[in-house]
């Protein structure tokens, strides 16, 4: 499975980057494969391994700031491995296809 998530701390000002930091810190801890954007974390893994993760995540945040509110978004499906990277790879195939059959190469 793979999960994206947004843990954003609540009542501690504008600056959220610490607070943030630490929950990305218990993702890449983990050991599970994981990507950090601006909006989101995806990590992919076993459903409990994932969930505790995302709980663990939370817990480093609610440790310095009063509220928190979380986003998540789950893709579940079973017997899948390294989604994270092979739905990527499907995508660029296609980015990459120039629509006349061939593929477009860049320099």
């Amino acid at each position: 499975m793979i999960i994206a998530f947004s843990v954003t701390p609540l009542g501690v000002g504008e600056g959220v980057a610490e607070p943030v930091a630490r929950a990305v810190r218990v993702v890449r801890d983990s050991g599970l494969p994981n990507r950090t954007d601006a909006m989101f974390t995806t990590v992919e893994g076993e459903w409990d391994e994932v969930m505790d993760v995302v709980k663990r995540a939370v817990e480093a945040v609610a440790e310095v700031a009063p509220r928190v509110s979380l986003v998540l978004k789950a893709d579940i499906r079973q017997g899948v491995t390294d989604a994270m990277t092979s739905k990527v790879e499907a995508l660029e195939h296609h980015l990459a296809d120039t629509g006349d059959g061939a593929t477009a190469v860049s320099e």
